[in-house]
């Protein structure tokens, strides 16, 4: 996300928020999760320029990463961040809170102007300053020494944009969506075209090479990118040529029993929450159990999760003592010493997401596959559990989805222990007694953990076309697509 080279990292010392842990598991997880959503919703929204408590000095529709100004200093929009943030709230939107669209219009109008910043990663005249990590929250290029480029911030914008715009499509203002909109999208997809297989920083913003995340969002974006350009009489050719070797690129990242979150030598396991990530951020819920997308309820994705998630359990003194059944607190990956390397909130809570879009799916297919792959994740949540397909009226059907529900609601349980009684949500919580860490106020919790709630709540993103562009080509090329980049015009709404 947004964090500091590891030789500056160890100079510092962690930043504590005010408030202190306070569980509140006696009211119920139902009650916290209602009462907090408001606070989230609110979080995010007072980090946003220009009128965010948050994010005083910022430019209209900057999303302000965190109110923290020092120790560390995260006051600086990230497009990453900024897109992912978004993405939520326009499923807010979608969902019927139409308070937000000025905010998401808001947002859109900065981006047209963010995308002809140049910066140290360069500028618009090939695209390559769209790779450019994070900006001042005046608008104006961050020139500081950095991890960039950053190429999955792009990929993550132009998702979030299409979503808004295929709303406005869906209700007769097509001619809005080709001006103000499409500008925008077409410069990332070019981008991402163009890029896709150059290395560059990961999303904690350490290692540089490919990343699982990384690829799988580029590849999303790629393939919603084909429908929503012929859906304004338009056309992405390098959306159609370059998706599918991105798909056959992404095969790469897996071991036979994880994701290697980073291709790049960098001393680690692999196993990394940028790979829960990278599975929640491309789940569609119209896809099957697909491996080759890492869908939440394919084997690869739940083999994944179960190695990711026990990488924790030794190392974090607050969880001793669970059972290879229970929910633990989540951390970036094992290895990890940034602020002491600590669990998060936004990954802990993306543990849970994941469980919660396997589940939909399920449902959703009536049917639930052990493979041998996913055998020892559901054998530790049913030891009886064993290798075969059942049906959704089958009790062993409901006594799979029970534990695997009852695994997710923990990780959401373990967040509400470890909330202050305020709801505020920092980057980090303490992994000797959970006390909240790091940034104060982090935009991206507040995102990550109403889009968990509203996944466990059966609220769904819309469909990115994953079920049409699953096919993995025979052969995988290295290829790319140069684009044509303009400057955007002035949006007016």
């Amino acid at each position: 996300m947004f964090w500091l080279d590891l030789a500056t990292v160890t100079l510092l010392l962690p930043a504590v928020s005010s408030a202190v842990p306070h569980s509140r598991r006696a009211t119920g997880l139902d009650s916290f999760l209602q009462s907090e959503s408001s606070v989230a919703l609110q979080g995010a929204l007072d980090n946003i320029g220009p009128d965010g408590s948050g994010a005083q000095g910022a430019s209209s529709g900057i999303v302000v990463a965190s109110p923290s100004k020092s120790n560390p200093d995260y006051f600086y929009t990230w497009t990453r961040d900024s897109a992912m943030t978004l993405s939520m709230l326009i499923e807010q939107f979608l969902a019927g809170d139409t308070s937000l669209e000025t905010t998401i219009h808001q947002y859109i109008t900065a981006q047209a102007t963010l995308q002809s910043v140049s910066n140290p990663s360069g500028d618009l005249s090939n695209g390559a300053g769209l790779g450019e990590p994070k900006f001042n929250t005046d608008m104006t290029a961050f020139t500081g020494a950095w991890g960039r480029p950053q190429r999955d911030g792009p990929a993550l914008r132009a998702s979030a944009l299409m979503a808004y715009g295929t709303y406005l499509i869906n209700n007769g203002q097509t001619s809005l969506a080709k001006t103000n909109i499409w500008p925008i999208v077409e410069n990332d997809l070019n981008y991402v075209a163009q890029y896709w297989n150059q290395t560059g920083y990961d999303l904690w913003e350490e290692i540089q090479g490919s990343s699982f995340f990384t690829i799988a969002v580029q590849h999303r974006s790629l393939v919603s990118g084909s429908t929503f350009a012929q859906s304004l009489g338009e056309s992405c050719t390098g959306c159609d040529s370059q998706a599918p070797q991105v798909l056959c690129f992404l095969q790469d990242f897996w071991n036979g029993s994880s994701v290697i979150s980073n291709l790049a030598n960098d001393g680690r396991s692999g196993l990394d929450a940028n790979s829960l990530l990278g599975s929640i951020h491309t789940f569609d819920p119209n896809a099957q159990c697909d491996d080759t997308t890492f869908q939440p309820c394919s084997s690869r994705a739940l083999s994944n999760h179960k190695l990711v998630v026990d990488s924790f359990r030794s190392i974090y003194t607050i969880n001793s003592g669970k059972e290879a059944s229970e929910a633990v607190a989540v951390g970036r990956y094992p290895e990890d010493s940034y602020m002491g390397g600590n669990p998060w909130y936004l990954n802990t809570m993306a543990a849970a997401e994941l469980l919660y879009d396997a589940l939909y799916q399920w449902n959703k297919q009536g049917s639930l596959s052990v493979t041998q792959i996913s055998l020892p994740f559901f054998q530790s949540l049913v030891s009886s559990a064993a290798a075969g397909n059942y049906s959704s009226s089958s009790a062993t059907y409901s006594s799979l989805t029970g534990a695997v529900k009852t695994y997710a609601d923990g990780f959401m349980s373990i967040v509400e222990q470890y909330t202050p009684s305020n709801g505020s949500m920092s980057e980090q919580f303490s992994r000797d007694d959970g006390t909240p860490l790091s940034a104060s106020d982090l935009t991206w919790s507040y995102a990550a953990f109403m889009t968990a709630v509203a996944r466990r709540n059966g609220t769904m993103p819309g469909t990115w076309g994953e079920s049409g562009a699953n096919t993995v080509p025979t052969q995988c090329e290295g290829t790319s697509a140069n684009g044509t980049y303009v400057t955007p015009t002035a949006v007016s709404w």
